[in-house]
Order: C-alpha cells, then structure tokens, then sequence
C-alpha cells in the first residue's frame, strides 16, 4: 500500500552509489555524500558500494521508515538501467515511487571524466545538488488502467497498408481498411509488370 506523504515537510533522502569502481574510480564518493548532506530538505546521505543490490535497496528502504522520508534521490547510473529498481525499492517501503529521483553520476560524470578526479567530484556534486532540488518538486502519481479496444484503422489501401490490414487481422485485431480511391493496390495496381520477374503487378 502506497502512503503519500501528508505534512508540508519535505525530507529528502540522497543514496550515493560507489557502482564498484565505475564511480568510485572516478569521483570522490565520501566528498559527495558530505556535500549531498548541507543541501536544503536534505536528512541523511548514505553511500553504498552497489545501490541497486538487495543490501543498497535495503538501506533505502530503512532510512525511508527511520528518517521519515518523503522524497529520494539515488545517485548512480543511468535511470534507462535501474529507475524501475528504485521505484518498486521506495513502494516496497510505503513511499509513492514518484517520489524518487536519480541523478547519472555514471555515464554523466565518471566515465567522461575518468582522468579528472577534482573536475568529475565537482560535477557529480552538481548533479545531485540539481537531482535534490528536482525532487523537491515531485508530487506522488498514481498509475491508471485504461481499456484498449482491440480494433484498428489502416488508412491507405496500397501495398503497404494491405500488408498492415493483413498483419492486424492476424494478430487478432478488428481491421477497418479506408482507401479513398475506387479500388485498392495503389500505384502497384497501375503497373504492368514489376522488376526483376517482370510479373504482372496484381
């Protein structure tokens, strides 16, 4: 069960991720949970070795009920990898999973960076700060369930539109077919023969 948060209080929780050492061989990890920790709402900073494993989840899910959080910021890699992750991580805790934010301290900062210690910490605690302030705006979303009609329309009765309507129908669908001239085929339909059988085109 999803419990939103109901006071006007916001405390954000920031999760620092080592990802072994594809960001810890990079980026001062230890510098960037002490800043993450002076930034405004934010309550605690934790850094972990790997995040995104059960030991790294549960440590977010613990500080969510210990620390009373209503907002979550994971930094590590790429949400493209692990934002669903994180977001059934902080539902298993209570928390709404719109509630969480994640700021790419990998393919955005340590592995562009690889030769630049102090340049990549700079950066890494610039797009935490920008990820905390982002999350101090998130408000909880519920996901809807619409009903689909398993019905379509092809428009254009050419080749290609055949071949749609043909594929539709035998997936299942219901198929309208609408071609604004007299007769279906298209531009096949007008010529004699087509290369390289020199076939009649119908």
């Amino acid at each position: 069960m999803i419990v939103n948060p109901t006071d006007d209080e916001i405390r954000v929780g920031v999760f620092i991720c080592d990802c072994g050492l594809n960001i810890a061989g990079a980026v001062d990890c230890a510098a960037v949970t002490d800043y993450a920790e002076t930034l405004p709402d934010v309550v605690c900073a934790v850094r972990n070795k790997y995040t995104c494993a059960d030991p790294g989840q549960n440590k977010i899910k613990d500080a969510i009920q210990q620390h009373r959080l209503n907002r979550v910021v994971v930094a590590s890699c790429t949400p493209r990898q692990h934002e669903p992750t994180f977001r059934q991580c902080v539902r298993e805790a209570g928390l709404n999973p719109y509630l969480m934010e994640m700021a790419n301290l990998r393919e955005h900062c340590s592995w562009v960076h690889p030769g630049d210690w102090d340049g990549a910490t700079r950066k890494a605690k610039d797009l935490v700060a920008s990820a905390v302030a982002r999350a101090r705006f998130l408000q909880p979303q519920e996901e809807l369930t619409v009903p689909v009609t398993r019905a379509a329309m092809v428009i254009g009765g050419g080749v290609a539109g055949i071949e749609a309507a043909i594929e539709l129908g035998d997936a299942g669908h219901k198929v309208v077919l609408v071609e604004k001239q007299p007769s279906i085929g298209g531009i096949m339909a007008q010529l004699d023969k087509t290369y390289p059988t020199m076939d009649c085109s119908i």
